[in-house]
């Protein structure tokens, strides 16, 4: 991989998991007595990426401990969103502000990552750098989901995102990312959304298909039909 900084985000409530979050973060639910985090590190580690930010807010604690015990031989650096939530633009913002480097992949501890995604990854970072992209996003066909309730968020052709009436594709909770879009910025706190929209206006947000099958930990109800499965 060229890109040398992965994000994850794991400062979120996972309200939608309660009452298991009440008192355990959502990237530290296991399944197979892996945790989700863990899996996201291991992905990142295979992909050959050595340096991993992670940002923290609700039970920060319970993760910062979790780093501290990993014997990894990776650099995990934890940073705080400080004394409010920064939602998922927010976060990343202040994960690279201080950065020198310029490209980023993005996790979603959400989703239950494997190996089986290092080849669409990097297939994805070659068509970010030979498009001189600035935004794509790993999609999935919704039919590959495990969770089948779940709408698609867009549609796409040749690498292109767009909106449509009916969409087919879901976003997978990983995207590589360039620090200059968020340039412009002034809100601390902000959606990724925001940045994805712009680029939807511009016709200048892409992607890249999977064709893995998608196991996305929505909800109490999907995370307890994954411990049967």
């Amino acid at each position: 991989m060229e890109i040398k900084t992965a994000l994850i985000l794991c400062a979120g409530y996972g309200k939608r998991l309660h009452p298991l979050t009440l008192k355990v973060p959502k990237p530290l639910l296991k399944l197979n007595n892996t945790t989700f985090l863990e899996k996201a590190i291991s992905l990142t580690k295979n992909l050959g990426i050595k340096k991993i930010k992670l940002n923290t807010f609700y039970l920060k604690e319970q993760i910062k401990k979790f780093i501290d015990n990993l014997n990894l031989d990776l650099d995990i650096e934890i940073v705080e969103d400080g004394s409010q939530i920064l939602d998922t633009g927010g976060g990343i913002l202040n994960m690279i502000k201080k950065s020198n480097e310029e490209n980023f992949l993005v996790l979603n501890p959400d989703t239950l990552w494997s190996d089986h995604y290092v080849n669409s990854i990097k297939e994805m970072e070659k068509i970010y750098f030979n498009k001189k992209l600035k935004n794509i996003l790993l999609v999935v066909n919704k039919s590959l989901s495990f969770d089948d309730s779940l709408k698609g968020d867009f549609n796409f052709l040749n690498n292109k995102l767009k909106k449509s009436e009916v969409n087919n594709f879901i976003y997978t909770g990983c995207q590589i990312i360039k620090k200059s879009l968020f340039s412009k910025i002034d809100n601390e706190s902000f959606s990724i959304l925001d940045i994805w929209n712009k680029l939807l206006i511009d016709e200048n947000l892409f992607a890249y298909e999977s064709k893995n099958k998608f196991y996305h930990v929505t909800n109490l109800e999907i995370y307890q039909k994954l411990l049967k499965n």
